[in-house]
């Protein structure tokens, strides 16, 4: 009977573990397979994973000069422990400079796991937070953005923003490289509550620091053009301007100055349009500078020749067949060559070869020298400009196009332009990074041409005409370099009222762009002032700048003094008239 009854109870248990086996086998079954979706998504949120940017690579000018690097600053934090009962925290940090900013934040995010107080702050400040040793207030050091050399070239090297991801310049262009491989990490675990266990001892992967870039800036030259630039804007009260300088021979720029100017280190104290680029970014009407494509054009078209007679009018001059459109010198000249009316910017004169060129010609041509579209430079938002097609011209517009009006380029066009006249017909790609900072840096690159634009020929019949331009009879003589020969031109546009519609009396553009030496240019220079008060002449207000800027840059580069030369000599004793036109060169290149 009792050996039964063990039996029986043996049975019973037996199926009561069976039972609670097949239970328990069930539920895991139910788990690792109908929930594993859900736990699988549960376990992740035990942690979080916050990235922990790699250094960013320095940036050089051409000769290995530091324009921007990093340093380690602290950055505060508040943990669940302090936001858990924010009004403690608070008053416990009353007495720190700034308590206001703390608290601020503090509120904000109060019954989180984690926020942020201040990033990337003043060391002593941090460790005056630090001091009070306040529970779930810590701080971690993060890697800031320096500008060592401030103010200088800001323009061109841009800003970071609080997570070191390039906004502007060549912080935002080159960023992928400057800013190294992404897949570093910080993980903070969390308990079953979802509270943070926030340690300083975070489980990473190692960053990797990006690469270091060089530019074709160079740093003289790039204060020299700024000072200069300064002092012509402050002497003409203007509202602004810009000067570039550029190699010729291989579109690297060498400078690239705005004013006013803008530092950096302190991007947010500045507003959008502080900190925008001008160079590249913004157009404007050029004026008598945008003569020398329409004198190339013609020159290359052979609808006319340096030395031919014209007539500008004495100052005035009805335009045929553009209706009531009449065109005015502002020094009334009569007959003259063609390379003393280029000399003297006779509007007059300049016109009268357009129409020889006629609109489809002018516009081949207008496009070859690369108005209207954009240059390829390694900066972000460069602007293609303002050219219109001929079919949206009016009945004056070959006219005012000729001579620079109604049409729009970008300063960086501008300059592009005079280097095709100066490198001997070729526009060429404008730089301003370096591929191969391994290299000597300071030595010349293979230049990139886009496309041959003028002939050889031609190009040095313009270098000697612009040298007119800076004769006594011209009207850039202040543009003029003791010891150099100089080409370039002058130019002064009405800026548009947007109020009426109309030409401002004014508001002015004053420009000059040139290169130097004119018989081996080493350096094209372009100056523009924006807004001058009163006298508003490009021939006034930038030709002195150009001379200054140039002047000191050729002895820096240790350029010799070249003895001066006849700007154009006389004509041939067989030639009496032009040659009969040819096709436009322009029209049927292909490459360079």
């Amino acid at each position: 009977m009792s050996s039964q009854s063990e039996r029986h109870r043996v049975r019973g248990v037996c199926i009561l573990l069976s039972i609670c086996f097949l239970a328990v086998a069930t539920r895991l079954i139910f788990i690792q397979v109908v929930q594993h979706a859900w736990w699988q998504a549960q376990s992740k949120q035990r942690e979080t994973t916050r990235k922990l940017r790699a250094e960013r690579g320095d940036i050089y000018d051409r000769n290995g000069h530091l324009l921007a690097t990093n340093a380690d600053m602290p950055s505060l934090f508040a943990t669940q422990h302090a936001l858990r009962d924010p009004n403690k925290t608070i008053q416990a940090l009353a007495s720190v400079p700034d308590a206001r900013r703390i608290a601020k934040r503090i509120k904000n995010r109060a019954g989180k796991p984690f926020a942020w107080i201040a990033r990337k702050t003043d060391p002593d400040w941090a460790a005056a937070v630090e001091r009070r040793d306040i529970a779930g207030i810590g701080h971690e050091m993060e890697s800031k953005r320096l500008y060592p050399k401030r103010t200088l070239a800001g323009h061109v090297l841009g800003f970071v923003g609080m997570d070191n991801n390039g906004l502007a310049g060549a912080e935002g262009r080159h960023d992928a490289a400057l800013r190294g491989p992404e897949g570093a990490r910080a993980v903070v675990q969390r308990d079953a509550h979802q509270r943070a266990a926030f340690s300083k001892n975070f489980a990473y992967l190692p960053p990797l620091r990006g690469e270091d870039i060089y530019l074709t800036i160079d740093e003289v030259i790039q204060h020299i053009s700024e000072r200069e630039l300064e002092k012509a804007v402050q002497q003409a009260g203007a509202k602004g301007g810009v000067a570039m300088a550029m190699d010729p021979r291989n579109g690297e720029i060498l400078s690239l100055a705005v004013a006013p100017r803008f530092n950096p280190n302190a991007f947010g104290e500045y507003a959008p349009s502080e900190r925008r680029n001008r160079a590249i970014a913004d157009f404007y009407e050029p004026g008598s500078t945008f003569k020398i494509v329409t004198a190339a054009a013609a020159l290359e078209s052979r609808v006319v020749s340096p030395w031919e007679q014209m007539d500008c009018e004495r100052g005035r001059y009805a335009v045929p067949g553009a209706g009531r459109a009449v065109i005015h010198d502002h020094h009334p000249i009569g007959i003259v060559s063609f390379r003393e009316a280029i000399a003297r910017s006779s509007n007059i004169c300049t016109v009268k070869v357009a129409q020889r060129l006629g609109p489809a010609r002018l516009s081949s041509y207008i496009h070859a020298f690369g108005f209207g579209e954009r240059l390829g430079i390694a900066l972000g938002g460069e602007a293609t400009g303002l050219v219109r097609d001929t079919a949206q011209w009016s009945k004056r517009s070959l006219a005012s196009i000729a001579i620079g009006q109604e049409i729009g380029v970008t300063p960086l066009q501008m300059i592009s332009a005079m280097s095709v006249i100066a490198n001997g017909g070729h526009l060429m790609t404008p730089r301003i990074h370096l591929s191969c900072p391994e290299t000597d840096c300071s030595s010349l690159r293979e230049p990139l041409p886009i496309r041959r634009v003028l002939s050889a020929e031609t190009a040095r019949t313009m270098t000697r005409i612009l040298q007119g331009v800076v004769s006594e009879d011209g009207t850039g003589k202040r543009a003029a370099i003791p010891g150099f020969t100089v080409a370039g031109k002058t130019g002064t546009a009405q800026k548009m009222d947007p109020r009426t519609g109309r030409y401002s009396a004014d508001r002015f553009v004053s420009s000059f762009v040139g290169f130097v030496p004119a018989e081996n240019p080493v350096l094209t220079l372009l100056v523009v002032i924006d807004e001058p008060k009163g006298v508003a002449w490009g021939g006034e207000v930038a030709a002195p700048a150009f001379s200054a800027i140039g002047g000191e840059v050729l002895h820096y580069l240790r350029v010799p003094p070249a003895p001066l030369t006849d700007p154009l000599p006389g004509p041939p004793q067989n030639r009496q008239a032009p040659p009969a036109p040819r096709a436009a060169y322009v029209l049927a290149m292909k490459g360079p």
